[in-house]
């Protein structure tokens, strides 16, 4: 069992207190892994905090905050979690029943609404070119996985970062399933929870319109928006993200 802090403290050591801390969840997105959050979890661990970073197997909404909710039944204590882009929207189903989950941090993420899909808001407003840099490979099952033409996921994914960062995220990239594009969300967690928004000006993934969108619907508690920042902003801008996810995390304590 992942052991994270113990609630109902009130005294004892240093030690003690940064027990208390809440452990922090991230869950990555479509066309990424969980070392794209390395440079954020350095930085979370720096700062005293327990860190996961969840496996998100991209197959379809229901499966992979299934997968999410199993890892957090596991945690004592309270937790702060964190999703990047179609991450988002698995927090938001992910979360669901878990009272020690005390704060979501949505990562240039999507929060859908019940019954929405992120296939949906991606198209709700104008400005997403991904479809137009998707490369398909079909399965057996009849869906199929989307990956990012590696000569177009520099500028499309992450182009704030050198072309050599960038070409290993593209090789290192993990599909998206289409039944995970289209599936719609449950009822989100984010009605519940109180959340925190960072996203990029720059987004080619999720336009800056829906950004503003969901988290204006949300009731974001804090909204941070990165003037020149791409879509991959773990890698790009892990300061500002660490200090978001530091701030929700502030809260719980």
């Amino acid at each position: 069992m992942v052991r994270g802090p113990r609630s109902g403290w009130n005294g004892g050591t240093l030690n003690e207190r940064e027990h208390m801390k809440p452990t922090i969840v991230l869950v990555h997105g479509a066309f990424a892994e969980s070392a794209s959050w390395n440079e954020v979890i350095a930085q979370l661990q720096a700062e005293g905090y327990p860190v996961i970073a969840a496996p998100n197997p991209l197959r379809s909404v229901s499966g992979d905050a299934a997968v999410v909710s199993a890892l957090l039944a596991t945690i004592d204590g309270p937790v702060v979690l964190a999703g990047h882009s179609y991450g988002g929207q698995v927090i938001s189903n992910a979360a669901v029943g878990h009272d020690n989950v005390k704060a979501l941090v949505f990562v240039a993420a999507f929060a859908p609404e019940a019954g929405e899909s992120i296939g949906f808001l991606s198209g709700k407003f104008p400005g997403s070119t991904l479809g137009e840099t998707l490369r398909e490979v079909p399965l057996a099952d009849g869906s199929v996985d989307l990956f990012i033409r590696p000569e177009k996921f520099h500028q499309q994914f992450i182009g704030d970062v050198s072309a050599e960062v960038a070409a290993l995220a593209a090789a290192t990239q993990r599909p998206l399933n289409t039944t995970a594009l289209n599936e719609g969300s449950g009822e989100p967690a984010w009605k519940n929870v109180p959340s925190w928004f960072i996203y990029p000006e720059l987004d080619l993934n999720i336009p800056l319109a829906a950004h503003r969108f969901m988290a204006e619907r949300a009731g974001a508690r804090t909204t941070v928006e990165l003037p020149g920042a791409s879509h991959a902003i773990p890698a790009s801008e892990p300061a500002a993200v660490a200090e978001t996810i530091l701030r929700a995390a502030r809260s719980v304590a």
